[in-house]
């Protein structure tokens, strides 16, 4: 591979710059790509995806004749590319896994400095639908890694290395009694280097610029205003009875007015212009609340309007479990590195990493969270409804999934979020006459903890790795849900 400089110095000094081929680009400020370098410009807006095919690294050098050589090293040289903030690997087969190493740099849009090496986390398997459900027989689907918040980008370089030793065998958890503690797994069998999946694919995400604020309305709309589209009004019709068309965020509701009327918030009908699977019927959440009307305040939620969804990229209509008996806690894995004002580009990054690369059929989780303690809505459908998400593999069915923004295997979450977690699930859980302190039996879908069929008890406020052989939420924040189950109950007003 030859190197070879900038046009508008070589016309300077062009005798000069006949240097050797090992001369390394610093890890410094760099020319802006000229215009002719980029791939064209894409005409869908707001947000665009950028996928591109990875190679095999230094196959000639190092594969001497060994055609599995190129099959266990992939990735991109340093390149121009168009702004992104989010990057992620996707690959052909779902059912595949990446037993080994994702790695990216990027380049600074502000001033052109190129990052360190940033690890991608591989094993994202585990969040999503379940292997029966439409959406998780979907053809559309891929395998893919977590997404990586990198901020405004314009320069990339990848390396995905396999593993020398990969992972074998399914595990399944004790019979009875909680899955507290199931972060500790038994060591796993070891077997010779698989290669890595077929079809690699680097995707870069480009959020789209913020969207326009709505006009605060003086007075609750009774329908959608004309500036929405029918998607649009259809996903903010969900929570209709919560807050106006259009609306950027649903307000807080003291305890009494939660108390008062929880069925009045869960019966709200989709929009024109939309599909939906109707929800269950308010009946059991009546009586669940007659007995026990243990209702949490309502926190604030910021409404997918809010942080700028494009209602045009998810699948038409709502899909509904019948009830919610738990919360699993999760981490996005995007990193650390976002300010909260940044959340919304975040979220729609994520959503559309979720959708166009990954294949499914809208934001996975049913809730966000960051490390402000904002609280966000997730998939459509509604937030006071029971909207089957595609979170915990195996136990979506009756669960609502509540992803904190970040990763928090070795950086503890911050008061803010522990705090937004238990006036959340306070708040949902008591919808359905849930105690945020007790234990809720669910059916396993299939996983490779849990067979599928298998009932397992799980805290009613759950880690994702007590449903899942995953690091997820990170030891740091599981370590936190103790917590969050007695503010949650206190919140309560048990």
């Amino acid at each position: 591979m030859r190197a070879s400089l900038a046009s508008s110095i070589a016309v300077a000094c062009a005798a000069a710059l006949a240097l050797p081929v090992t001369l390394v680009a610093p890890a410094t400020a760099t020319a802006r790509p000229a215009a002719n370098a980029l791939p064209p410009a894409q005409d869908e807006l707001p947000g665009s995806t950028q996928s591109l095919p990875l190679r095999p690294l230094g196959a000639s050098v190092r594969s001497f004749g060994d055609p599995g050589a190129a099959a266990r090293e992939q990735g991109l040289g340093r390149r121009d590319v168009r702004p992104f903030s989010l990057v992620g690997v996707v690959w052909d087969d779902p059912a595949a896994e990446l037993h080994g190493t994702v790695q990216v740099r990027t380049r600074a849009t502000a001033d052109g400095v190129w990052s360190a090496w940033q690890d991608v986390e591989t094993h994202n398997g585990e969040h999503g639908a379940d292997p029966e459900s439409a959406e998780g027989a979907a053809g559309t689907l891929r395998g893919s890694t977590a997404p990586l918040w990198v901020g405004d980008s314009d320069g990339v370089e990848i390396r995905v290395r396999a593993e020398e030793g990969t992972a074998e065998g399914t595990r399944e958890g004790a019979a009875e009694g909680t899955t507290e503690g199931a972060a500790e797994r038994a060591p796993e069998a070891r077997t010779a280097t698989a290669p890595l999946p077929a079809g690699l694919r680097l995707e870069l995400v480009d959020p789209g610029e913020e969207p326009a604020a709505a006009p605060a309305p003086g007075t609750r709309a009774m329908a959608p205003p004309a500036v929405l589209t029918a998607a649009e009004a259809a996903a903010s019709g969900a929570n209709s009875r919560l807050a106006p068309y259009g609306a950027t965020a649903i307000p807080a509701a003291p305890r009494d007015d939660t108390v008062a009327a929880p069925v009045h918030e869960t019966a709200a009908e989709p929009a024109a212009g939309d599909t939906a699977a109707a929800p269950p019927a308010a009946a059991p959440v009546r009586e669940a609340a007659a007995k026990k009307p243990y209702i949490g305040p309502r926190p604030r939620i910021i409404t997918r309007k809010g942080w700028g969804a494009d209602e045009k990229i998810r699948e038409k209509g709502f899909v509904y479990t019948k009830t919610i008996k738990a919360a699993f806690v999760h981490h996005s894995a995007t990193g650390n590195n976002y300010t909260c004002g940044q959340v919304p580009s975040v979220l729609r990054g994520i959503y559309r990493y979720h959708v166009k690369s990954s294949g499914w059929r809208d934001f996975g989780y049913n809730f966000a969270v960051d490390k402000c303690g904002n609280i966000y809505e997730g998939r459509a459908g509604g937030v006071a409804k029971p909207v089957l998400g595609a979170h915990t593999l195996g136990f979506n069915t009756n669960s609502m999934g509540v992803a904190v923004i970040g990763t928090f295997t070795s950086s503890t979450p911050p008061a803010a979020v522990v705090t937004a977690v238990a006036r959340l699930t306070a708040w949902k859980l008591g919808l359905h006459g849930i105690d945020p302190k007790g234990t809720q039996t669910l059916v396993s879908g299939g996983g490779n903890l849990y067979k599928k069929g298998r009932k397992v008890r799980f805290h009613t406020i759950a880690g994702h790795r007590d449903g899942f052989a995953t690091d997820c939420p990170g030891g740091r924040l599981y370590n936190k849900l103790g917590a969050a189950r007695a503010s949650s109950a206190k919140y309560q007003g048990r």
